[in-house]
């Protein structure tokens, strides 16, 4: 939901940030023998590795269900505290029964426990296999993996989370539930007697027969556990740990878990959308160039005769272009809002670049996030106060209350009503009513105040001089051309910057819903600042059209231009509903929907100012250049 200089630069950035950690993420220390902690985190959907493979659910349950079964520690469960993005995204950790220790191997079958399952439990159970969910396991910050080999390029990488069973057995047309896993720990010598865990790899198996005697987690020529729906039945859950030295340095054991799949097909989408915005410059410097310039200099000619003096084209609206718009209030909260969620994608995006955003950070994207919004709500206030006095508004309070609370509400209801439908579904992505009362003071609390102030000093700073006087009685408009319509243009202008971005927002939506790790985060700072200034030319490209066909009501279209790739969004999102997701209950269904147009709505408004306040500076610089009688 995020807007740079050289690629190489910033990707350089990119890829030296696996060495940079925050603190609470700095490198422990194991003593052989030492205690290692196995947390376990919520159960997530996953697309499995088959071809025409569709994500079924997006919704996440919470480890310790009932109705799993899963073994628990003496004494229950401890929750682990978990920072405010984390929460927001779903994690939910807790300790496990699992004992590990530092470089001593379980060669021998360790039996975790054995759980009673009945009928309604193994049909939860079974559907959840059904639905390809995922187990996620912690250890030392690092999350347990399948290794996996990339076909296309041949590397290994390690897919993060390993499967709850297998659906693909063709007996008795019922899943498989996998109850042993084989735990590869991979560890790193850091100093003679100190040792540092660098991989978590997990084999997991399904393994039938008599779950009463004695365990052996033998994996070959196994029959597998089928639950039965009809009756209860014992399973036994087992595990066995190796570990496996390796060269991999602390800093860099993320490097594996942080693929990028194919970078050709990112360098190929930077390089395309590049090319179109050094065509759209060019473009727009010709026309700027040529047509503006000989216009100009033929209205501040001073021998012409009068035929030729006569105004035409956009000289000719020079007494309506700076009319008051419609709706003034609405456009300049909106303007307001987007330059806010601007700030926050910039900030946000130059942190990750420097390697502030580490992975062994749980949360801290969304985090940092939260945080920027909040304390830019002064730049917010600022700009929509600004730009509500250049339209000539005057109910400023009435512009600054709305501007501190009307986004905030609107998203606060929205993630609300979702979070409705998560409890409904039980799910462990519910948010609890503490963070919801977190996420009020941040907004209402921070952000609101901060942007009364930012409204003040944007009121003291008055109005943007126009260089223009407006006409007492607005002028005629002709009839426009069809593609300078409202909803045509920004439909026909949302294609370009959509364009440029459209590959990374595939990756972009498969981490936010389909679990799948996603640092690429120069590509993604590439591909935003590519994206604005082809958003600035476009609105830019089509406000001189507007102009010259005599059509002055610029302002609420040159922000519908520059949003207008938000449609596109919107109709991508459906798009890979269609082809990346199979969602059969309504609670997924809604969540979809509602992530979707949160998404799109942030994207039209961040586009849309862009679009708007380029075309502004524009304006006031064309018609700043012309003498007007």
């Amino acid at each position: 939901m995020k807007v740079i200089p050289s690629a190489i630069l910033a990707l350089s950035l990119a890829l030296s940030s696996y060495a940079f950690y925050l603190p609470g993420a700095a490198p422990r220390n194991y003593a052989q023998g030492e205690q290692v902690e196995l947390f376990v985190n919520a159960l997530t959907p996953m697309i499995s590795g088959k071809d025409d493979a569709k994500l079924k659910s997006l919704i996440n349950y919470d480890y310790y269900n009932p109705k799993f079964h899963f073994c628990e520690p003496n004494g229950g469960p401890v929750k682990q505290s978990e920072s405010l993005g984390g929460i927001l995204f779903g994690d939910r950790i807790f300790s496990s029964p699992f004992d590990i220790k530092m470089l001593e191997s379980n060669q021998t079958c360790q039996t975790l426990c054995k759980a009673n399952v009945d009928g309604e439990s193994a049909k939860f159970i079974n559907d959840r296999i059904r639905e390809d969910y995922a187990l996620n396991w912690l250890i030392d910050g690092l999350p347990a993996a399948e290794m996996k080999i990339d076909l296309r390029t041949g590397e290994m990488f390690f897919d993060i989370g390993f499967n709850l069973g297998n659906d693909d057995e063709p007996f008795e047309e019922m899943p498989a539930l996998n109850n042993h896993y084989e735990i590869v720990l991979r560890y790193h010598e850091y100093a003679p007697g100190d040792y540092r865990i660098v991989g978590v790899l997990v084999w997991p198996y399904s393994i039938g027969g008599d779950q009463e005697g004695a365990a052996t987690c033998g994996t070959e020529n196994i029959s597998p556990l089928v639950l039965s729906e009809t009756q209860s039945q014992t399973v036994r859950y087992t595990y066995r740990v190796t570990w496996n030295a390796s060269s991999t340095p602390w800093a860099t054991r993320w490097d594996n878990y942080l693929k990028i799949a194919d970078p050709r097909i990112h360098w190929f989408s930077l390089v395309n959308s590049i090319v179109i915005v050094v065509f759209l410059l060019i473009m727009v410097s010709m026309i700027l160039y040529r047509s503006v310039s000989r216009d100009i200099s033929r209205y501040n000619a001073s021998d012409m005769s009068e035929d030729v003096q006569e105004d035409w084209g956009w000289k000719l609206v020079h007494g309506e272009v700076f009319r008051q718009p419609s709706y003034p209030l609405l456009l300049s909260i909106m303007s307001g809002n987007g330059a806010q969620l601007c700030s926050m994608v910039g900030v946000t995006l130059v942190f990750a670049l420097l390697g502030f955003l580490s992975p062994s950070n749980r949360g801290s994207l969304a985090t940092v996030m939260m945080v920027c919004f909040s304390f830019f709500g002064c730049i917010g206030g600022y700009v929509s106060s600004r730009v509500y006095s250049s339209l000539g508004g005057s109910n400023k309070r009435k512009n600054a209350f709305i501007t501190a609370t009307g986004l905030p509400t609107i998203v606060f209801m929205v993630v609300f009503l979702l979070n409705f439908f998560l409890l409904i579904a039980n799910s462990s992505g519910a948010v609890p009513f503490g963070t919801l009362l977190v996420i009020a003071l941040l907004w209402f609390g921070i952000s609101a105040p901060l942007s009364a102030v930012g409204s003040y000093y944007g009121t003291k700073h008055g109005a943007v001089h126009h260089p223009v006087r407006v006409n007492p009685i607005p002028r005629q408009i002709p009839p426009s051309p069809k593609y300078l319509r409202p909803w045509s243009a920004a439909l026909l202008s949302g294609i370009l910057p959509f364009g440029a971005a459209f590959v990374e927002l595939y990756f972009v939506m498969s981490s936010l819903f389909a679990s799948k790790a996603y640092y690429a985060f120069g590509f993604v700072a590439l591909t935003a600042g590519v994206m604005g200034i082809t958003v600035a030319t476009v609105s830019i490209l089509f406000t001189y059209f507007m102009l010259c066909a005599e059509e002055y009501r610029w302002h609420w279209r040159s922000f519908l231009i520059g949003g207008g790739n938000a449609f596109w969004v919107l109709a991508y999102g459906l798009f890979y509903w269609a082809s990346r997701l199979s969602l059969d209950s309504f609670s997924s269904v809604a969540l979809y929907m509602g992530y979707l147009l949160l998404l799109a709505l942030l994207d039209f408004l961040v586009t849309g100012t862009i679009g708007f306040l380029a075309s502004y500076w524009a304006v006031r610089k064309l018609y700043s250049s012309i003498r007007i009688d």
